[in-house]
């Protein structure tokens, strides 16, 4: 498994290559469903779009709704020290660098399912 991802578009593409793209947005909106965090994206959608989307959802929960971010993080399964070891203070920049740790982990969960439920 490719781990060694440098942005958000290499998992993405990564996803799409293995044929588990569809199995990662469905990782994903199960576990923001269980976050209670409400994301609305087409199952349709493509990698840069849904990059967008989740980016977007980050930085309006940065901003407003920090309970819901940590919980978010939680659900996820994103470590603390990934988070206190974010270079950037800019909100945009930290919302580029959660998505990016977010579809990493995302991508973990659904390879291994593959892997070793299949």
């Amino acid at each position: 498994m490719l781990t060694n991802f440098n942005t958000s578009m290499e998992v993405l593409e990564l996803a799409q290559e293995e044929m588990l793209y569809k199995n990662l947005l469905s990782q994903l909106k199960k576990d923001f469903e269980l976050a209670n965090v409400k994301l609305s994206f087409s199952m349709e959608v493509g990698p840069a779009e849904l990059k967008d989307v989740l980016k977007e959802k980050i930085y309006f929960l940065l901003l407003e709704n920090i309970p819901e971010y940590q919980n978010l993080l939680y659900i996820v399964d994103i470590p603390e020290h990934k988070i206190t070891e974010l270079k950037s203070l800019d909100v945009v920049d930290v919302s580029e660098e959660v998505c990016f740790l977010l579809l990493k982990r995302e991508w973990q969960k659904v390879w291994f399912k593959n892997k070793f439920t299949s």
